[in-house]
């Protein structure tokens, strides 16, 4: 059987309008699927279906269902897809933004979407395909249309950001940050620190930009002699601000190097956390830099609003509910509970889940966080998840529980009322379930 060519498959997928599906569930008239593989399923089965249900095309790996016609022979389908990504890439005259980073990758990318989006015709990365199947598919929605495109990329093990920068090839670098995050893939934090930093190598090598957190010496440090694009809280810095801290919500002022910010606009932005300002502050700076307006910087920034259970507040019928559920790691929690007991709330609640991905780290990691809510003198906290679990002894004033089901069966018996609700936990442990008991 004839391996199909790159060149010939890009061609197809122009005549296809950019239209690719890679689930049979989510046919799209006319498209090309490509048959991708993994650990429990073989999509090479469905690629005649595909082609009863719609599809114009389908890519596949599998000799057997190939007909040379409309089902094409690869010999890796999920090669085959990344490297018409890169050629995609590589025909793209735009710049394009690649933001990685052990917090705040989404919320950064989202910020800066909506900054971007009032004056260029944006596209950046659809919920969270940020991995190796996704950075190619956000590639390929690129159309001719875009003015500019903001591509998340994230990782758990080392060389994936090497990969993933190899592939969309960005022009200018972020890192949001680096911290405690996904330690049992990368090694340790010293894993992190060179993992997150390949994308700057990249940037290094292409001679692009970084738009970077002057503030953070981590970063600064790995950073070396690239040419860099600052923000922080100083004024020599390209872009600075300072926080409003008598909010629970980030409102901040911004402005230029060295220009007062004593006339600037006060930004409420409908986040909580006064650890997303330097995610606004970010955004700021990266508008201000391709030419957005400021007061459009500032609107959009002020219009945001946050989903997908990051740094959201929700008000139900009886509590207040600041619902951070999307992702955790010991980093990220740590500043969200500090945050949220600086808060003058009359009566707290603290509801967690597990933080995975640690590894052999995980059981101090999770000491330190209920060491932090004893600290803070925390009343109430539901800790749901087996690895919390294992410290119940411990703190024998908190409720533990093992699963999600077990944590919605007491809060059922409960009636909690007039609280104010912090919930983090990693993705897996599902805790916006929990929210309809609250």
């Amino acid at each position: 059987m004839e391996v199909t060519t790159i060149e010939h498959i890009y061609q197809l997928f122009l005549t296809c309008h950019q239209k690719i599906t890679t689930d049979t569930r989510k046919l799209e008239l006319g498209s090309i699927f490509f048959a991708l593989k993994g650990d429990n399923f073989n999509a090479n089965t469905f690629a005649k279906s595909a082609i009863d249900g719609g599809c114009s095309y389908a890519i596949v790996d599998d000799e057997l269902v190939a007909n040379g016609d409309t089902i094409l022979y690869v010999n890796n389908v999920l090669e085959s897809l990344q490297q018409l990504a890169k050629h995609h890439r590589s025909l793209l005259n735009i710049p394009i933004i690649g933001i990685t980073g052990s917090n705040g990758k989404t919320t950064n990318k989202e910020l800066i979407h909506a900054v971007l989006s009032k004056k260029y015709n944006t596209y950046a990365t659809k919920g969270n395909l940020n991995n190796h199947i996704g950075v190619p598919l956000t590639l390929l929605a690129i159309t001719e249309k875009h003015e500019i495109a903001i591509v998340e990329m994230g990782a758990n093990h080392q060389g994936e950001i090497e990969f993933l920068s190899h592939i969309s090839d960005p022009d200018f670098g972020l890192i949001t940050n680096i911290g405690k995050a996904h330690l049992e893939g990368f090694g340790g934090e010293e894993g992190v620190k060179k993992g997150k930093s390949e994308l700057y190598k990249h940037i290094k090598q292409k001679k692009g930009k970084l738009f970077i957190n002057a503030d953070d010496a981590v970063l600064m440090n790995l950073s070396g002699d690239i040419e860099k694009i600052t923000y922080g809280v100083k004024e020599e810095y390209d872009v600075y601000g300072t926080l409003i801290t008598n909010s629970e919500y980030v409102a901040f002022k911004w402005n230029t190097k060295h220009q007062s910010l004593e006339n600037s606009e006060i930004i409420k932005a409908n986040l909580f956390g006064h650890y997303n300002f330097i995610n606004v502050l970010c955004a700021s700076c990266i508008g201000h830099y391709f030419g957005v307006e400021t007061k459009d910087i500032n609107k959009a920034l002020a219009e945001y609003m946050p989903e997908m259970n990051r740094s959201q507040v929700k008000k139900t019928l009886n509590n207040t509910l600041i619902l951070d559920a999307y992702n955790a790691n010991p980093s990220s929690m740590q500043l969200a509970i500090d945050h949220f007991m600086k808060q003058e709330f009359k009566s707290k609640l603290v509801i967690l889940g597990d933080m995975l991905e640690l590894g052999d780290y995980s059981f101090a990691e999770h000491q330190k966080i209920l060491d932090q809510l004893s600290n803070n003198k925390i009343v109430q906290a539901i800790l749901v998840g087996s690895l919390f679990y294992e410290h119940k002894d411990e703190f024998l004033n908190y409720q533990f529980f093992k699963s999600g089901n077990d944590a919605s069966v007491y809060l059922k018996q409960q009636n909690f009322k007039q609280f104010n609700i912090l919930i983090k936990g990693s993705r897996g442990i599902k805790l916006e379930n929990l929210v309809e008991y609250l």
